[in-house]
């Protein structure tokens, strides 16, 4: 292959990827349909297992909340970490992706992981039920992210971290809104890492985040 044909061939790779991502960019909908799930097995920069773990701090016996487990890629990471007395709830409006996500588990023979079919506007569970939850790519695509955050901290242990995760897409939240979004839910960024287009947050009920982090976020 002579240099010019070479410079044509990527030039025309380089295209056709462009075109790619401004055929996701603009046809991307929220929730994200099942048809296209095996895009949600391919992990994101920054928006890593090892990190998740690092702000989400999992413990055997806690029982944490999951809204929007797509395919399993988080769920199937975090269940194992609670033990043989812990629970892993997960949450998602696609009957298909809790089926998904309980089919992957069993065949990995991990347990723990109790679906609930549900709008994150109104979770079904009481009052201070869970040690910690966490949407990963997930809060930017419920219409009102306000109100998810305030039915989160509704379920949460006074206690509790919640962890949001986002990614450079249509629906991410960028972190100025996310910080605006929790304290009008009653939450606080306790800290936050990685990147604008992809990064972690670390909400504290808003008391509680005040004793932990003081009156500011933390990048990392």
């Amino acid at each position: 292959m002579t240099k010019s044909n070479r410079r044509f061939r990527s030039a025309g790779i380089g295209a056709a990827a462009t075109a790619a991502v401004a055929a996701w960019w603009l046809t991307d909908t929220a929730p994200y349909p099942y048809a296209q799930r095996w895009l949600l097995d391919l992990p994101l920069p920054f928006l890593t297992l090892r990190r998740l773990d690092g702000m989400l701090k999992p413990q055997p016996g806690e029982r944490i909340l999951e809204i929007g487990p797509g395919t399993g890629l988080q769920s199937l990471h975090v269940a194992p970490q609670l033990g043989a007395t812990g629970r892993l709830d997960i949450v998602d409006v696609q009957q298909e992706m809790l089926h998904h996500v309980l089919r992957r588990a069993g065949a990995q023979g991990i347990g723990g992981i109790v679906p609930t079919l549900a709008d994150a506007h109104r979770l079904p569970f009481g009052d201070g039920t869970f040690d910690a939850a966490y949407l990963v790519t997930a809060l930017g695509e419920i219409p009102d992210p306000v109100v998810t955050l305030t039915e989160l901290r509704r379920v949460l242990k006074p206690d509790s971290r919640l962890v949001v995760g986002e990614f450079f897409d249509r629906h991410q939240i960028r972190p100025a809104r996310l910080i605006g979004h929790a304290a009008a839910a009653g939450l606080r960024v306790g800290q936050l890492i990685g990147p604008p287009f992809a990064y972690y947050a670390r909400l504290h009920p808003y008391a509680e985040a005040a004793a932990i982090r003081g009156s500011a976020p933390q990048a990392a």
